[in-house]
């Protein structure tokens, strides 16, 4: 990939406005504190901008965009750095805009909020009402758009009540056939106090033991190849208790789960979800992380890891000592998203080659999509023909055309490059 030319480089005179608008703290030029900000959270991406900037007001991100596009100097929208396909990162030297400061609760009942456009428009098109069928949606356009629109400076949400009951199962499964079958008998006999289902493998938890504090509160005495967490959230403890002990007793009378325990207080509540967040982060002690998150139907979604798997023990490549050392599954079942995971000894493209376009192969045979949660960046942006149609895809570089006629926004990202 080459830089785009028709990008102008900064300038001492660009260094000057942006003094004029933000506070000496806003802005950021070391290249030591640069690094943080140019490199993705897997460590897989990294990019050369020589600039961050950290606006405190929608008026800030006006006034940057749009001298950024009258000036013609790219940027990237950044906000916590946690994306997974690089596409919060610069490719090249693209100005990095950072959210960090722009992190404040304004009201709890009547959440304002805007989006600000390439050329520093600001779109004021948020409400808390329920219904509004006046004209387009807006702001669904800029929903999964990843900066390449315009930049989000406020939100206004839903936020229920915390429940009053909240309480953890965790089981240990011997097939997936189990967890499905574990998963329907929740939705059956749960039903409306049920807030969680999730699931993960024994590659899995072995990661998160051999290198997470988490990993030393598993409750369970034997290893199981799957493991499924269930939590409950409703307004009756004792209410709620009864149904998942009963549900828990009838899997196991079943032979549905072979073992499982029940949180008796917050602090095993807390170390029952440890072990599931701690997944992500284990993988990152295991060397460079190849992380594919698809939509897929429950059935099949465990066979996408086996056929992985399959894949690379076939070739010689997966095992101690070799390119890759392990291929894990876990997930929101009650979504249908897997997240599939891979440690390897290093990125590179004979790794890259073995797993792509196979696995976004497989997801579309199976009508699925080929990213659930974390989006396309650059990582997944030339394969998005295998979720979306070639209409769609021309509809989108249309409305990317109409709103950013320049491309300074998070540029080489997101759309297939032809």
């Amino acid at each position: 990939m080459k830089r785009n030319e028709s990008f102008k480089k900064l300038s001492e005179d660009d260094l000057s406005y942006f003094k004029s608008v933000l506070a000496p703290h806003s802005i950021t030029q070391d290249e030591e504190d640069l690094e943080a900000f140019n490199t993705d959270w897997l460590r897989k991406y990294k990019g050369q901008s020589k600039l961050v900037l950290k606006p405190s007001s929608t008026e800030q991100v006006s006034k940057i965009l749009k001298y950024c596009n009258d000036n013609k100097l790219a940027v990237v929208p950044q906000g916590g750095n946690t994306g997974l396909v690089g596409g919060s990162v610069p490719v090249f030297d693209e100005i990095i805009i950072s959210m960090s400061n722009m992190s404040s609760i304004r009201k709890f009942d009547n959440v304002s909020g805007a989006l600000v456009l390439p050329d520093g428009t600001i779109l004021d098109n948020l409400s808390t009402l329920r219904k509004d069928n006046t004209g387009y949606d807006l702001k669904q356009i800029f929903v999964g758009s990843e900066g390449t629109l315009g930049i989000v400076t406020g939100v206004s949400f839903l936020a229920p009540k915390k429940s009053k009951a909240v309480n953890v199962a965790l089981l240990g499964l011997n097939s997936y056939d189990h967890v499905q079958a574990a998963f329907k008998r929740s939705k059956e006999e749960l039903s409306e106090v049920l807030s969680a289902f999730e699931f993960w493998d024994q590659d899995a938890l072995k990661l998160v033991k051999d290198h997470l504090a988490a990993g030393a509160n598993d409750p369970l005495q034997s290893t199981y190849p799957f493991y499924v967490l269930i939590e409950t959230s409703g307004s009756n403890k004792d209410h709620d208790d009864e149904k998942l002990n009963n549900f828990l007793e009838r899997l196991l009378t079943d032979n549905i789960t072979q073992d499982g325990v029940v949180a008796q207080d917050t602090t095993q509540l807390r170390n029952l979800w440890a072990i599931r967040e701690g997944i992500p982060v284990a993988c990152l002690h295991d060397g460079a992380v190849y992380k594919y998150d698809i939509s897929i139907p429950v059935p099949v979604i465990y066979q996408a890891v086996e056929e992985l798997r399959k894949r690379l023990l076939d070739r010689g490549v997966l095992g101690e000592g070799k390119l890759f050392t392990s291929v894990i599954g876990y997930g929101h079942i009650g979504d249908g998203n897997l997240h599939l995971t891979l440690a390897a000894k290093e990125f590179c493209e004979e790794a890259t080659d073995l797993i792509e376009p196979y696995i976004f192969e497989w997801t579309a045979k199976h009508a699925g999509s080929i990213s659930a949660e974390h989006g396309l960046g650059i990582c997944k942006n030339n394969f998005l023909s295998y979720s979306k149609s070639s209409s769609m895809i021309q509809l989108m570089k249309r409305f990317k055309q109409l709103l950013d006629p320049n491309g300074i926004m998070n540029p080489y990202k997101f759309l297939p490059d032809n």
